[in-house]
């Protein structure tokens, strides 16, 4: 079935160029499993899980299945004083995912929502704890916090945030941890690097850490090219926060579910912040759907006053739909019956083996690894930052596989459901591409 859209331009694409796009754009018209159909009849191998999103792969029975009954059922139920039971037994089912005292659940749309949704918790926590003065907000070069104005303005990548003024007060960054040559070509987690967490302790004895609310990182910058954190780095932030009674927050928007071969990134490393930031995965990317998991210390905080009277002034008119909690259930039953929050782990080596084998490879200057997720980087053409990494992408693109780039990195982050055979292709094609670009 050859299937294309009668216009084109009617649709402002997002993160695109569109007058390229336009040109000759490239349309998917269905997907199952590990691929992607074409308008022009092609499978696509999915090298990215979508948008870092569908881990449990695509048209899977079950998530298919139960969206298609919860639209007969209850298609929507108001957020605001009012509730349906896939919402509480969601969240129960999540909270038992996560472990020591990150119990509760805040449900948005999306990472963007859940970051916005974590920062205006950890603001407010310090107000009812008598710590008004704890406004500022501690994020991260390189860091990527979606697209909001606050998760714009803990970020740190660039592009993100020139064009759009001030952004939000009181806002500071730590150091990234990416460019230690030491680290070039590391399998897992990097070596070198672990006392980059101290420079939070630069920007503690510039503001003062009593104004200071919040610290947000990802455990792994994964939007700015899949950057690890050294050995120790996360357990050093962890301490410096306690050290100065600032929350720590985990951006997990796409480590979460299964992309480290284990359910978050708190297992993984061994370190529990006060609030875990969700969405992607949660739903598999069938519907939008976020979460904010916060310790019960910080919940309990909250339900103080009158038992009538409203605790925290923010939601979405989505928080909770139906529809979406449907999906997350059927993807948790997804996940937890084909083992799929534990299969990154199993595959790891064979998936760093494959990786790391393009190492010599035409203008490939590191290669990084973690779970399920690479990281080729190439060499930049001098005045032209991000056009090889684009070639790259396009060449894929025709030879059946859908990778992913930021600069001049190139990312990998599939579906769970990948087996040996499909890490294979996509090595293949990737090698054959990198052989012939300039």
């Amino acid at each position: 079935m050859n299937v294309r859209p009668n216009d084109l331009d009617a649709y402002w694409m997002p993160f695109t160029a569109n007058r390229q796009f336009k040109a000759a754009p490239r349309i998917f018209v269905g997907a199952k499993d590990m691929y992607y159909k074409t308008a022009d009849g092609r499978d696509v191998l999915d090298g990215i899980a979508g948008l870092w999103c569908c881990n449990a792969g695509h048209g899977r029975p079950k998530i298919v299945e139960a969206i298609q009954k919860q639209a007969a059922e209850l298609d929507y139920s108001p957020a605001f004083q009012m509730g349906h039971y896939k919402a509480f037994e969601l969240a129960s089912r999540l909270a038992a995912l996560m472990p020591g005292d990150l119990d509760h659940v805040f449900f948005t749309n999306s990472g963007s929502e859940s970051v916005e949704t974590a920062l205006k918790i950890a603001i407010a926590y310090h107000r009812l704890k008598g710590e008004g003065q704890r406004v500022r907000l501690i994020g991260r070069e390189k860091g990527y916090h979606g697209v909001n104005f606050g998760g714009m303005s803990v970020g740190g990548m660039v592009a993100n945030r020139k064009m759009f003024g001030t952004l939000v007060a009181g806002v500071d960054h730590i150091r990234h941890t990416h460019g230690d040559a030491r680290n070039l070509f590391s399998r897992g987690v990097p070596e070198y690097g672990a006392e980059l967490a101290d420079d939070l302790e630069r920007l503690c004895a510039l503001h003062d850490p009593s104004t200071i609310a919040a610290c947000i990182v990802e455990p792994v910058q994964c939007s700015a090219g899949v950057i690890l954190p050294p050995k120790g780095y996360l357990k050093r932030l962890r301490e410096i926060c306690d050290r100065h009674g600032i929350l720590l927050i985990f951006d997990e928007v796409i480590t979460g579910f299964g992309r480290l071969g284990t359910p978050f990134a708190v297992d993984f490393f061994g370190v529990e912040p006060d609030l875990v930031a969700t969405a992607k995965g949660l739903t598999s990317g069938v519907i939008p759907m976020g979460a904010v998991f916060t310790q019960k210390h910080i919940y309990d905080t909250f339900m103080q006053g009158p038992p009538a009277a409203i605790e925290f002034f923010h939601g979405y008119t989505y928080s909770a739909n139906p529809m979406a909690c449907a999906a997350a259930l059927a993807t948790l039953d997804t996940y937890e019956e084909e083992g799929l929050l534990a299969r990154a782990s199993a595959l790891s080596d064979y998936w760093a083996d494959a990786a790391h084998a393009l190492k010599g490879l035409p203008h490939v200057i590191d290669i990084r690894n973690l779970g399920l997720i690479a990281a080729v980087e190439l060499e930049s053409i001098p005045g032209q930052i991000t056009a090889r990494a684009y070639d790259a992408f396009l060449k894929c693109y025709e030879a059946g596989l859908l990778i992913r780039t930021t600069g001049d990195t190139i990312a990998l982050s599939p579906p769970l459901i990948i087996e040996k055979n499909h890490i294979d292709i996509l090595f293949d094609a990737l090698s054959r591409v990198l052989k012939t670009i300039s």
